[in-house]
């Protein structure tokens, strides 16, 4: 257990980490649902230094995880000392998440806290928990549903940790994942209703790491069949279609298995497939 706080520890910060403590504090010992994010990051550092040896994380990983997301997981946990482990998930086999309807999420969390459960690592400890901040109520998150059916908490919403004073706080303690960038699984790129195969989810991922390479850290494939539909934050437009960039990212995501590839013009846009949802009758 460690409960030092940095002296520059900014003073509209502690009394909402003292919060957090006291709601993990209560909670007691854990395993938490670690995905790499900066919620879940926060959770995990947080939960370590209030429970010690009394907690641990568990990382999913199947192919909707992005290539190098479990080796940077496994990284931050090694750096703090937080014991983990991994399971691998089998969402992808389920007919009902290949379906790819807006409950896609459902299905993949219920699979994980179902498997993270099963996992000897977890037995030693009587609750779950996971990232979820005191914000998700006001996005479309079916996987909460699959959380509360399985018991599983929320610290940092019970602490009424909303999504920026996550990060302020993950920043203030110096954690390398302060400002990652959203990075929601490889199926979020698909379309609703067509269907979540490995395949596309590699193809997603293959065309990602091209625009990655080339200093686009924050971007989106969606996979429209044939189609890759590129979204990167509009001022990285200019770079994007200069034609020494262009060929490059081009030749790259046709290699990935695609015929034609496409920019959004509205740039990049977190949850834009759930906009399309919404607005079809």
């Amino acid at each position: 257990m460690n409960g030092f706080v940095p002296a520059d520890f900014p003073a509209d910060l502690r009394a909402p980490l003292a919060r957090l403590e006291a709601v993990i504090g209560a909670r007691g010992p854990m395993v938490v649902a670690f995905s790499g994010g900066v919620d879940s990051g926060l959770l995990a550092y947080v939960a370590h230094r209030v429970l010690g040896g009394r907690m641990a994380c568990v990382i999913g990983v199947s192919p909707s995880l992005a290539a190098g997301e479990e080796e940077a997981a496994l990284a931050f946990l090694d750096r703090h000392g937080i014991a983990h482990a991994r399971i691998a998930t089998g969402e992808v086999a389920d007919p009902r998440y290949r379906a790819n309807g807006p409950d896609r999420c459902y299905f993949c969390k219920a699979e994980l806290f179902a498997r993270i459960e099963a996992a000897p690592e977890a037995r030693a400890f009587p609750l779950l928990a996971y990232g979820a901040n005191a914000d998700d109520r006001f996005d479309h998150r079916p996987g909460a549903r699959a959380a509360e059916e399985h018991g599983v908490c929320a610290p940092l919403a019970e602490a009424g940790f909303s999504k920026d004073l996550v990060r302020r706080t993950a920043r203030s303690f110096a954690l390398s994942l302060w400002d990652k960038p959203a990075s929601p699984c490889l199926a979020s790129r698909i379309p609703y209703h067509r269907e979540v195969t490995e395949e596309k989810l590699r193809q997603v991922d293959r065309a990602e790491m091209v625009l990655k390479s080339l200093g686009f850290g924050v971007c989106r494939v969606r996979h429209f069949g044939e189609t890759a539909r590129i979204e990167v934050p509009l001022e990285e437009h200019p770079r994007l279609h200069a034609p020494e960039v262009w060929s490059r990212v081009a030749d790259g995501i046709i290699e990935a298995g695609f015929l034609n590839v496409e920019v959004d013009a509205r740039g990049l846009r977190s949850g834009g497939l759930n906009d399309a949802w919404r607005a079809s009758p």
